[in-house]
């Protein structure tokens, strides 16, 4: 063998011995290198998720900061409102304030008004009561004097009380020989006027002894309803206006004389009487009255 083959075969053996620990070197290292990628997967991973849940958290954070952040501007706003009312109240309680110190400065001067009056009237009430008391003496005077008046006073009063009902008995009296003397008259439209007193005594007044005047009494209405076949008619006025039984009507129709009647029944507003010296048929709204 050449020592040129032998320098070979030594160089390959070199060659495949660094060559060998070149592998074992490579292999080595290329499972440290995978470990070390697994770990660092990992974490990488790891790291992830946290981005993700600090992203979600941050985005909630913020969402909570957005809405905090909103119901503190509506709050302040509120506050802001409130604090403009209470602005406003406070100018009010200002004026308010300011008008009652100028309703306490008057009435202050109302009342050194008052007290002034006050005092003006104590001195004139002083000075009444002495004049009070001076015209009280004088009345005390006065009524003793009065007493006897007073007393002469009631003597003559009882004595024009006896002479009234002298003078009421009297009235009444002819107050009823006028109606007794009367009633036969209203049939044919005439009452008795009161006579005129005739004074002869001084204190003592009497009717005239002549012939009784007599008065038209003046009743006027109208015919209501006619009956010509039972000569029956009704009449407008009743005993509220003065009418009474068997006084005598005559009825016309503007100028001319249509017959009489004579009452037979009367009420309040109405009356009801018998057809007599009938010249032409009478007809509702006819006028009647007690004197033609």
């Amino acid at each position: 063998m050449s020592a040129l083959t032998k320098i070979l075969m030594v160089l390959l053996t070199i060659a495949a011995i660094f060559l060998s620990g070149i592998v074992v070197t490579y292999v080595a290292n290329a499972d440290n290198y995978r470990q070390k990628y697994d770990q660092l997967n990992v974490r990488y991973q790891s790291i992830q998720q946290k981005k993700m849940s600090a992203e979600q958290q941050l985005e909630k954070t913020t969402e909570q900061m957005n809405r905090l952040g909103q119901e503190l501007n509506d709050k302040i706003t509120a506050l802001n409102i409130k604090i403009e009312q209470l602005q406003g109240e406070l100018d009010k309680a200002e004026r308010e304030k300011s008008q009652l110190l100028q309703r306490v400065d008057g009435f202050a001067a109302e009342v050194a008004t008052f007290t002034k009056t006050n005092q003006d009237q104590r001195s004139l009430l002083e000075e009444t009561i002495k004049t009070w008391k001076s015209v009280e003496a004088d009345l005390i005077r006065e009524q003793s004097q009065h007493k006897e008046t007073a007393r002469l006073l009631l003597e003559k009063l009882a004595i024009i009380s006896t002479l009234d009902e002298k003078n009421k008995r009297l009235l009444e009296e002819n107050t009823a020989l006028q109606s007794r003397l009367d009633q036969p008259m209203r049939q044919y439209g005439k009452a008795i006027a009161p006579p005129p007193p005739v004074t002869t005594i001084r204190d003592t007044a009497r009717p005239a002894l002549v012939p009784l005047p007599t008065r038209d009494i003046g009743l006027k209405g109208r015919i209501a309803n006619v009956d010509i076949k039972n000569k029956i008619a009704e009449i407008s006025i009743g005993k509220a206006h003065g009418v009474a039984e068997n006084m005598r009507f005559h009825v016309t129709r503007g100028d001319q004389f249509i017959c009489d009647i004579v009452i037979l029944d009367v009420e309040p507003e109405k009356a009801v009487g018998r057809l007599e010296l009938v010249q032409y048929e009478p007809q509702p709204g006819d006028s009647i009255s007690t004197n033609l």
